[in-house]
């Protein structure tokens, strides 16, 4: 199946030079993520070394090389939000998922949580948002209660 995919995205770039941005692209939108063994059989076929497929996939942020959950949890932690809470707040998010440090995605793959830097929503902070959706002036319990509405629904 992987084999199968990773052929049909070759296929489109095989003779284009400069291509491993878009190959990235295709690969996380077939997989949702960037597998490692994606990568390494790319760089086979295409003979690219896979230092250059990582290079780009870790410069930018638009790239995951891990699998991400089916609902997407954005922390702003600019300094608005940053001083008005934003990081109990997600420790209480990390402690009621049960994600354990060092990752971001709980065991069953429902949620992802991310940091941003800034979101520019400072007269809201501290903001979270779910799904895209923007939730403003959180504390650790509203932050809680509209995730339990989540996984409620999931």
């Amino acid at each position: 199946m992987i084999e199968k995919k990773c052929e049909q995205i070759l296929d489109k770039y095989y003779s284009e030079k400069g291509s491993v941005i878009s190959i990235l692209q295709d690969v996380q939108e077939a997989f949702g993520y960037i597998p490692e063994d994606t990568v390494f059989w790319f760089s086979e076929k295409l003979n690219i070394p896979a230092s250059n497929f990582f290079g780009v996939a870790t410069f930018y942020a638009q790239f995951y090389l891990k699998p991400r959950g089916k609902n997407i949890i954005t922390a702003c932690c600019g300094t608005a939000c940053h001083v008005k809470g934003a990081e109990p707040m997600i420790n209480r998010i990390r402690a009621d998922l049960a994600i354990a440090e060092g990752e971001d995605t709980t065991h069953d793959g429902q949620f992802t949580i991310e940091k941003l830097a800034c979101v520019g929503a400072c007269s809201i902070a501290p903001v979270l948002i779910v799904n895209k959706k923007v939730y403003g002036n959180m504390s650790p319990d509203k932050a809680s209660k509209t995730l339990k509405e989540f996984e409620k629904n999931k």
